[in-house]
C-alpha cells in the first residue's frame, strides 16, 4: 500500500495516523481537516475552555516525524473510485479511513442560534457569558448541562428549555435524571416544554410563551457528518453513519471509518453500537489502522464516557439497554447505578465514585458476573462483588 488518506483531521483522525506509523506504515500519508487548524481536544470546549482555564486544547503530534501531508482547510465533498473529491481536486488513495466525526444538530428553519462543537464556537460563546446576561438552552443533555454548568458559574442567568421529562433523557433513562434534578437550582429548568421556534434574542415555546434572551444555544446532539458519502457505495446506518464491520471495514474495499462518524457491529452487546464519545475517537483509531495494513483485529470496547457538571464527575460505562434491571449503591450525594442482564454487569452510571467506575468497567471488559447485593453495598468493592 503507497497511499493512505485519512479524512477529518480531529482526534480520531490523528490518532489513526499515529497508529499508522506505529504499526510501520511507511507509504504516503494525507490528513485532510475541513476545519483551519491542527487537530484539538473537543471535551475542554465545554468545560475548561469555557470556564477560561485554558484558551487552546491543540493536541500534541510530532509532523516531522509523523511524515504527514495535513491539509488543513480542505474538506471532503464526495467518494470516487480510488479518490476522495474536495473542492480543490481529487486526493487519490490506496487505503482510507473515514473520521469526518459529528456536526450539531439544529432545529428546523433555525440559523441564529449557536452551537458548541468547534474551538471557534467555544471561544465565540465564552465571549458572551458575562454576568448577567441571560442564556436561554435548548436541550438538557450533556452539553447542555456542562454549558449550564460554567455560565451559572460566570453568573448568567440561565434559562434551559427540554422537551422530556428529565435531564439526560436521550441517554438515560428518567430515574437517573430525576436523581439529577436538585443540581440545577440555579437554573430556570423547563422540562417537558417543547420549541415552537428560535430566534436571535429568544425562544418561543409551543405554548405561546417568549423567553428573551442574550444568548441562545441549541444542544439537542449530533448527527454524523456523512453527507458527503450520499450516493457512493458507502453504507450508512439509518442514523446517517458509516456502517462498519467488527473489523471496522465498510462496504467498500480498502475503506475503514472511525470515531463520531462510524457505527459497528458488536458481539458484546449483540447490536450496532453508535458512541460518539472521546474514548471511542481514542481506541479505534488503532485497530483500522491495523486492519488497513492486513491484520484481522476486533473492535469490540465496553464503551465509556465522563461529564463535568454541577461540581460533580459523572461516569459512564457499558450499555444499559442491554440489561433487564438497575441496582443503586447510594450513599449520599455520591451514588451509582448498575444494570445487569440477569447476572451479568453490563452498564454503569457513577457520580463521584471514580474507582466504582474503574472496577465495573473491567469486570464488564471481562464478562463477570455479579452478586446484585454486593454490588448495591457502598461498603463492598465493586470489583468485590464478582462471583
Amino acid at each position: 500500500m503507497q497511499r493512505v488518506v485519512v479524512v477529518g483531521a480531529g482526534l480520531a483522525g490523528l490518532q489513526t495516523v499515529v497508529a499508522l506509523r506505529g504499526a510501520g506504515y511507511a507509504g504516503a500519508l494525507t490528513l485532510l481537516g475541513a476545519e483551519p487548524q491542527p487537530p484539538y481536544d473537543r471535551p475542554p470546549l465545554s468545560k475548561e475552555l469555557l470556564r477560561g482555564e485554558i484558551d487552546d486544547s491543540t493536541l500534541d503530534a510530532d509532523w516531522r516525524t509523523l511524515r504527514v501531508d495535513l491539509q488543513l482547510g480542505r474538506a471532503a465533498t464526495g467518494l470516487q473510485d480510488g479518490a476522495v473529491v474536495t473542492g480543490a481536486g481529487p486526493v487519490p488513495f490506496d487505503g482510507l479511513v473515514i473520521a469526518t466525526g459529528a456536526s450539531p444538530v439544529r432545529l428546523p428553519g433555525e440559523s441564529s442560534a449557536m452551537t458548541l462543537r468547534t474551538s471557534q464556537d467555544g471561544h465565540a460563546l465564552r465571549q458572551r457569558l458575562v454576568p448577567g446576561a441571560r442564556l436561554v438552552i435548548v436541550g438538557a443533555g450533556w452539553i447542555g448541562a456542562e454549558i449550564a454548568t460554567a455560565a451559572v458559574a460566570a453568573g448568567v442567568q440561565v434559562t434551559v428549555v427540554e422537551a422530556a421529562a428529565s435531564p439526560l433523557a436521550g441517554s438515560l433513562p428518567a430515574d437517573c435524571g430525576e436523581r439529577m434534578l436538585p443540581w440545577w437550582s440555579g437554573v430556570d429548568l423547563r422540562l417537558g416544554s417543547s420549541v415552537d421556534a428560535v430566534e436571535g434574542d429568544a425562544v418561543h415555546l409551543v405554548d405561546g410563551e417568549r423567553l428573551a434572551a442574550d444568548v441562545v444555544l441549541v444542544a439537542i446532539g449530533v448527527r454524523p457528518d456523512t453527507a458527503w458519502l450520499a450516493g457512493t457505495e458507502v453504507t450508512l446506518s439509518p442514523r446517517g453513519a458509516v456502517a462498519v464491520n467488527a473489523g471496522l471495514r465498510t462496504t467498500v474495499p480498502g475503506v475503514f471509518a472511525v470515531g463520531d462518524c462510524a457505527a459497528w457491529d458488536s458481539s458484546r452487546y449483540g447490536t450496532r453500537m453508535h458512541v460518539e464519545h472521546w474514548d471511542n475517537a481514542l481506541r479505534a483509531p488503532a485497530v483500522a489502522a491495523a486492519n488497513l495494513l492486513g491484520a484481522a483485529e476486533s473492535y469490540d470496547p465496553v464503551p465509556y464516557f465522563w461529564s463535568e457538571q454541577w461540581g460533580r464527575m459523572v461516569q459512564y460505562a457499558g450499555h444499559h439497554p442491554a440489561g433487564d434491571r438497575v441496582v443503586w449503591r447510594d450513599e449520599g450525594e455520591r451514588w451509582a447505578a448498575f444494570w445487569l442482564a440477569g447476572t451479568r454487569l453490563v452498564a454503569a452510571l457513577t457520580v463521584d465514585r471514580p474507582r466504582d467506575l474503574m472496577q465495573a468497567r473491567r469486570l464488564m471488559t471481562d464478562g463477570r458476573e455479579v452478586d446484585a447485593d454486593r454490588i448495591a453495598d457502598p461498603a463492598v468493592p465493586v470489583k468485590a462483588a464478582a462471583v
